[in-house]
């Protein structure tokens, strides 16, 4: 896997000058960080997007730190959600600051950072999340507004070829259904890619499926909806008695 550089081209002036500022006050708090979002998609997948967030990964515990650093460095900051989310504002620009996701399956933990990509941003060295946990958090992201599975695609097509895809299935487990969805649709969304998916992943999922179909259906009435939606399958836990599978998470 290359070396990924988003030079000064890459940003519009008044963007690029936040963004510096950003970038000098994490290197200066020497607390570990990870770039993802947007910026991270366009190194590995070539796609750039304009946006206004500036997504970074950290750890749970160093979420504090890291806030307090921006904080310092004159930005506006707070703990948007406990379960995942920080930000940091200036104007019309913000810093996401993501130690997990919103159902509170994708953590940030060590291996986050263990086989992150190494790059350059405003010639400032960063690390990109890993494709494998960018495919993971992006997963379960099914919203009316929002659906991620284009991006999971792209990373997909031009990732194939380095991921770590034992990784990959490790990070599913137990939710490994979800993966077989993407893997499907990758197949009808590249007919002529299609073995970019490694059929040894293929077979062991289907497996999977062949041998869940075969025992009865669970006595739990769980609905698992709430992981890819709070909002849309909120009818189901408050007015259709299925339990919320979520444990600590409040609903919407």
């Amino acid at each position: 896997m290359g070396r990924y550089t988003l030079d000064k081209t890459s940003f519009e002036p008044k963007r690029r000058k936040f963004y510096y500022q950003v970038l000098t006050a994490l290197r200066d708090s020497a607390i570990p960080y990870l770039v993802g979002g947007a910026y991270a998609l366009g190194c590995y997948t070539g796609i750039r997007r304009d946006t206004k967030d500036f997504d970074i990964f950290v750890k749970p515990r160093d979420t504090d730190g890291i806030l307090c650093a921006l904080s310092d460095a004159g930005y506006k900051t707070e703990l948007t959600d406990g379960i995942w989310l920080g930000k940091a504002f200036h104007n019309d620009e913000l810093v996401d600051v993501i130690f997990g996701s919103a159902n509170g399956i994708a953590v940030v933990d060590e291996e986050w950072f263990t086989h992150a990509s190494e790059g350059e941003i405003l010639d400032f060295t960063v690390k990109f999340i890993p494709p494998e946990e960018m495919i993971w958090s992006k997963a379960f992201v099914m919203t009316r507004d929002r659906y991620d599975g284009a991006d999971i695609a792209h990373v997909l097509l031009k990732q194939s070829e380095y991921m770590d895809w034992e990784r990959l299935l490790h990070r599913f487990d137990p939710n490994w259904r979800i993966l077989l969805n993407y893997f499907v649709l990758f197949g009808f969304i590249y007919p002529s890619e299609r073995d970019r998916i490694p059929i040894w992943i293929m077979d062991e999922l289907i497996e999977r499926l062949k041998t869940e179909n075969l025992t009865p259906p669970s006595e739990d009435r769980i609905c698992c909806g709430t992981l890819l939606s709070t909002t849309q399958f909120d009818v189901d836990i408050t007015q259709w008695g299925y339990k919320d599978p979520r444990t600590g998470i409040p609903p919407v």
